[in-house]
C-alpha cells in the first residue's frame, strides 16, 4: 500500500520559515518525480514545485521561486519543502504527490500525479 505523509506544517508569522517533510512507503521512491502543490480554500489546487528522481532536478512556481526549495533524500524515501520569507498569501493546505516518471519530464499538472498525501496546513499570519 502506498502511502504519503506530510508533516511540518503550522502557524508562522509573516517572514518566518518552515520545513515540511513527506514519508514515502509503498513504492519505490527512486522512480518517482516528487511535487508539492497547495491549495487554499476556494482555489484549486497549484503547483509549488518539483524535484525529478534521476538528477535532482527541480521545477518550481512562478510564486515560491526564490523562496522555497525542494529536495529529497533517496536513502530515506523523504522529500523536503524548506519554505522561506513566508507570506500571508502562502497560506494553504500543503500536498507531497508522487508521478512516475521513467523519462523524468517533471510536470506541473496535478492529474499527472499518481499518488497523494492527506496534506498539511501552513498558515501565515500577517
Amino acid at each position: 500500500q502506498v502511502q504519503l505523509v506530510e508533516s511540518g506544517g503550522g502557524l508562522v508569522q509573516t517572514g518566518d520559515s518552515l520545513r515540511l517533510s513527506c514519508a514515502v512507503s509503498g513504492l519505490t521512491f527512486s522512480s518517482y518525480t516528487m511535487g508539492w502543490f497547495r491549495q487554499a480554500p476556494g482555489n484549486e489546487r497549484d503547483f509549488v514545485g518539483a524535484v525529478r528522481w534521476s538528477d535532482n532536478r527541480t521545477l518550481y512556481g512562478d510564486s515560491v521561486k526564490g523562496r522555497f526549495t525542494i529536495s529529497r533524500d533517496n536513502a530515506k524515501n523523504t522529500v523536503y519543502l524548506q519554505m522561506n520569507s513566508l507570506k500571508p498569501e502562502d497560506t494553504a493546505v500543503y500536498y507531497c504527490a508522487a508521478d512516475y516518471d521513467p523519462v523524468g519530464r517533471v510536470e506541473r499538472r496535478p492529474v499527472q500525479y499518481d499518488y497523494w498525501g492527506q496534506g498539511t496546513q501552513v498558515s501565515v499570519s500577517s
